[in-house]
C-alpha cells in the first residue's frame, strides 16, 4: 500500500527539507516560488518534480515584474515510490536539489553525473 499524506503533512516535510539545504543553494534563488501539486499535468505518477521557469544562466535581461519561476514538487508520485516517511524525507531532498540545479542551469546530464539524478 503506498505511503498516505495529506497535503499539509506533505507541504510540512517540503518546507522542512527546503530549510535543511545548505545555505549557499538557495541563497541565489531569486523570484522562484516553490509550489505542492498532487499529479502533473497529464495526471501521471512519472514526475516527481518539476522547474517552471528561465535558468539563471540563459536569463540575459531579467527585469523587476518577472512573474516567479516555480518549482514544483508532486505529491502523489513521490508518495507513490516511497516506503515510509524517512524514505519520502530523502525522495523530497532529493527532488528539491535535482530542481533548484535547474534554476542554476544544470541540466540532467551533469546531475546525473553529480549522482542527482
Amino acid at each position: 500500500m503506498p505511503l498516505q499524506l495529506d497535503h499539509v503533512a506533505f507541504e510540512a516535510l517540503v518546507v522542512a527539507e527546503l530549510d535543511a539545504l545548505p545555505d549557499e543553494m538557495v541563497d541565489g534563488l531569486e523570484n522562484v516560488v516553490f509550489v505542492t501539486e498532487d499529479r502533473p499535468e497529464d495526471g501521471s505518477l512519472d514526475l516527481l518534480g518539476l522547474y517552471d521557469g528561465v535558468a539563471v544562466t540563459e536569463r540575459g535581461q531579467y527585469g523587476f515584474g518577472e512573474m516567479p519561476d516555480r518549482i514544483i514538487l508532486y505529491r502523489e508520485p513521490l508518495l507513490a515510490i516511497c516506503a515510509d516517511e524517512g524514505e519520502l524525507r530523502d525522495e523530497i531532498h532529493v527532488t528539491l536539489v535535482h530542481e533548484i540545479a535547474h534554476f542554476y542551469g544544470i541540466d540532467d546530464e551533469r546531475l546525473h553525473d553529480l549522482g542527482w539524478a
